[in-house]
């Protein structure tokens, strides 16, 4: 998105790659959706525990994180099993 808020983003250290919805609406992976249904399958996730504390925050993102970029329940344990070595 080129929204000028976004530009305070470079300043911070984070590299936010923009697209110009009035030309075309996907480059590559930069794709609006993707970002949209993850931020709305965490906060379903969210409001089933009315809130977390907000020291547990960034270990709830990490998790629905995962759980948002390894698919299935059940790829979710092959990857955690691969990982650890079980």
């Amino acid at each position: 998105d080129h929204w000028h808020s976004y530009n305070a983003l470079d300043v911070a250290g984070f590299s936010h790659h923009r697209i110009n919805h009035s030309s075309h609406f996907a480059d590559g992976q930069n794709h609006i959706n993707g970002i949209e249904n993850f931020w709305n399958q965490a906060k379903r996730v969210l409001r089933k525990y009315n809130g977390i504390d907000r020291n547990a925050f960034p270990l709830f993102i990490k998790e629905c994180e995962f759980r948002f970029n390894y698919g299935s329940p059940k790829q979710q344990l092959k990857t955690l099993l691969k990982w650890t070595e079980i």
